[in-house]
């Protein structure tokens, strides 16, 4: 099983500053540790040779400090230990915390049981003079120090992190409009899109997408023009051979030959006024007619009308459950259209002796709605979107038909801002068709 790559780009971008920070942060508390620590070692060195050089300045004598294996020492903790050169028996003591005779005062590190210390020594004439403190100690108060200063970056943390999403996330509000505009497009939706209001980044990116706009536009176009010739050619040698087959089947009407070849040819002649009424689609249902007042209920009424004949051939029961009085302002005859190729499909794929209902009516949002239900076999659901894709048939059915009405009945619904959806019957079983169109026609 293949794992996806995606991630977001903005969770990666919070993540990686949040961890960044943390980073930094460490960072921080060891370099102000390493500052705190040189700082602390400059004033306790001072202090130290301050107490050293004044202890010359007193009457001299043996001094001995001791060391408390148990006690926790601070900065301000300072041993000093006189000694004469002459005596120099407790240099060997347990503590081992006195430094041999040294020829030159300054700093020495000396070893002890308890630790490094730090050690300042003064030697005299017959004296030796040391100041000593445990290293440790100013390790301990450099952390502090550090700690100390580094307190308010870790409460001011949470609050930068938020700042720094909240500023991710404007900076690529950007890429959400993008988003945006470019979902609100329907599948004609192909004008270039203006970058003006787009950061220099993403430029480069637009740019691109209009140069595939073009492109995809100059193809459909090139296709619909071809659909349109294809088709207007087709028409007129379609008709002549329709009929002649016509004339031969009147002289040869048992001639089995003859029948196929003019189903063949009634095929040919469905498929050839489909393409046409495929290309008037693509051109654009606006610039065909303009917006008229009528009734959706006389509309209905007339296709029922014109195709009941066709329903009695097949002794189909066909007929109103509701048809309300629906005022619109919209385009008639792509209307008319609509509902003639759903009543003609239905009576198509309805069997002999079978129902169809058609109901018209306004729905809760205001819509104007047309619903036509049939008693046939249905389509599978899993069927529904793909029986609105050009060129796609259901296998088990067998009437003559191109895969072509319905796709251009849903073109024709989305050009007039409805909708078109798909069902089971409830009552009848077979095929349910829903068109809803709004009653007045806003033209874009």
């Amino acid at each position: 099983m293949k794992l996806s790559k995606q991630y977001s780009l903005k969770k990666r971008l919070i993540w990686g500053t949040s961890v960044f920070s943390l980073l930094l942060g460490c960072l921080l508390i060891f370099t102000a540790y390493k500052i705190a620590l040189h700082e602390v070692d400059e004033i306790l060195d001072t202090q130290m040779q301050y107490m050293a050089e004044r202890s010359t300045t007193q009457p001299l004598t043996t001094i001995t400090s001791k060391i408390e294996l148990h006690r926790t020492y601070h900065e301000e903790d300072l041993l000093v230990d006189i000694w004469a050169y002459k005596d120099q028996s407790h240099l060997w003591h347990q503590t081992h915390l006195l430094i041999p005779p040294v020829k030159q005062a300054g700093f020495y590190t000396q070893e002890t049981p308890q630790g490094k210390w730090r050690v300042y020594v003064i030697p005299l004439k017959d004296y030796q003079i040391q100041v000593s403190q445990q290293e440790q100690v100013r390790k301990n108060f450099a952390w502090e120090l550090a700690c100390s200063m580094f307190v308010p970056y870790v409460l001011l943390l949470p609050f930068a992190i938020i700042i720094l999403a909240f500023i991710i996330s404007l900076s690529l509000k950007p890429l959400e409009d993008f988003k945006a505009e470019l979902r609100s497009r329907d599948s004609d939706g192909l004008a270039p899109i203006d970058s003006q209001d787009y950061p220099q980044e993403l430029i480069p990116t637009i740019e691109e997408m209009n140069h595939l706009f073009g492109r995809i536009q100059q193809a459909q176009a090139e296709q619909k023009q071809f659909i349109a010739d294809a088709a207007h050619e087709l028409r007129t040698p379609v008709t002549a051979l329709n009929l002649q087959t016509k004339i031969l089947m009147s002289q040869f009407p048992e001639h089995e030959a003859l029948i196929n070849l003019s189903k063949g040819l009634a095929r040919i002649q469905h498929l050839v006024t489909q393409l046409l009424a495929l290309a008037k689609q693509d051109v654009g249902l606006n610039l065909i007619e303009p917006n008229t007042e009528f009734r959706l209920n006389d509309v209905a009424l007339n296709c029922v009308e014109q195709l009941v004949n066709l329903a009695m051939q097949k002794e189909i029961d066909l007929g109103f459950e509701r048809n309300d009085v629906i005022e619109m302002n919209s385009l008639e005859s792509t209307i008319h259209s609509i509902i003639f190729n759903l009543i003609d499909n239905a009576i198509k794929y309805t069997p002999n002796q079978g129902i169809i209902n058609i109901s018209v009516y306004s729905d809760q949002d205001n819509f104007a709605c047309v619903q036509i239900e049939d008693s046939g076999v249905g389509i599978d659901p899993e069927n529904y979107d793909k029986v609105l894709k050009r060129f796609y048939r259901v296998h088990h059915h067998l009437e003559v038909g191109s895969g072509l009405g319905l796709s251009i009945v849903d073109k024709a619904i989305q050009r007039l801002g409805g909708t078109l959806q798909l069902s089971r019957s409830i009552d009848l079983g077979g095929l349910s068709v829903l068109v809803r169109l709004p009653k007045i026609l806003n033209h874009h």
